[in-house]
């Protein structure tokens, strides 16, 4: 159901808008000189692989539809892939295979697929269907992320990431990105996946929406969000802050996810993250980015943006 909410209403919430954060915040903090560490995923796989932050494993990249063909031939040699576009936008271009069942590939919702058909969706990617503008593309083949079993509960089909929006080093607002059957075993909010507003300070679940509207139980396992508490918290911050230093963008949208061995890595990141977080947490992020910034000219140490983020806008200082 669409409710209608007054400009002024939307006002006191501190409800952020796309101008505003366009204007305000992306055009002010984001250098474009630093946009392809973030638009382009494999430099930023290199980038945060030189800064000492764990990422996906790398298989391979494909440049040139020639190639095409022996690439499909070598994915053989692996059980389990994720094929991404490298400058692709909102999860579109991503195909995740999670297993084989004789000539044919398993995606993740289950639904079996030929060479064929990966084939013609990597020439899709290098034609830039799924990219930034349209522009020519490259592939690239990553490791199928082997995410922590307290999570698989609070997702279905799909590997559930978690975004932190960080300002100038502060995080400021996150969420939980849960896959389901609806959004086809992707984490995309629009295409029906769940997101779980999350506490700043300590990573627990503050609530869950699906398509604009709250939830209490992921509707494919049944989990209760109210239970969730996402592990590794303090880790996830330190990642999502240490990637506003790592590509000079002061205001950033960090995705990661939880591998069982090697616990939070990053996923990729965003230069224009966008602004449904805001309903995940049912909470505006412009007075929180307001108090970041204050945060940010008091001190430069990263270890203290945190906490101040942490004492500031965990759930019981009022924050949100």
């Amino acid at each position: 159901m669409i409710r209608f909410i007054s400009p002024r209403r939307l006002e006191q919430l501190g409800i952020l808008g796309m101008n505003r954060r366009n204007i305000g915040f992306i055009g002010k903090y984001n250098p474009r000189a630093r946009y392809p560490l973030v638009d382009d995923k494999l430099l930023t796989k290199q980038t945060a692989l030189s800064h000492g932050i764990p990422v996906p494993d790398l298989f391979g990249t494909i440049e040139y539809q020639h190639q095409i063909a022996d690439s499909v031939r070598t994915l053989d040699k692996f059980p389990a892939f994720v094929i991404k576009p490298v400058q692709g936008s909102g999860g579109k271009g991503i195909l995740v295979i999670v297993g084989r069942e004789g000539e044919l590939y398993r995606k993740s919702s289950g639904a079996l697929i030929s060479a064929e058909e990966i084939r013609r969706h990597l020439s899709n990617i290098l034609a830039g269907l799924h990219s930034l503008g349209g522009r020519n593309d490259r592939a690239m083949v990553e490791g199928l992320i082997n995410f922590d079993p307290y999570l698989e509960r609070y997702s279905y089909e799909g590997v559930p990431d978690i975004r932190v929006i960080a300002f100038r080093g502060v995080p400021v607002m996150a969420m939980m990105r849960c896959a389901t059957h609806a959004s086809d075993g992707k984490a995309n909010l629009h295409q029906g996946a769940v997101g779980v507003g999350l506490d700043i300070n300590s990573g627990r679940a503050v609530r869950a929406v699906q398509h604009g509207e709250l939830v209490e139980e992921h509707p494919d396992t049944g989990a209760h969000f109210a239970t969730l508490q996402v592990p590794h918290w303090d880790r996830i911050l330190d990642l999502a802050a240490s990637c506003v230093e790592m590509t000079g963008l002061g205001y950033i949208g960090a995705d990661i996810v939880l591998d069982k061995l090697v616990g939070p890595m990053l996923l990729e990141l965003n230069a224009r993250p966008g602004l449904a977080i805001q309903v995940a947490n049912m909470a505006g992020l412009r007075h929180r980015l307001r108090i970041a910034r204050k945060i940010a000219e008091q001190t430069d140490d990263h270890d203290t943006k945190i906490a101040l983020a942490r004492e500031r806008f965990g759930v019981h200082a009022g924050a949100g």
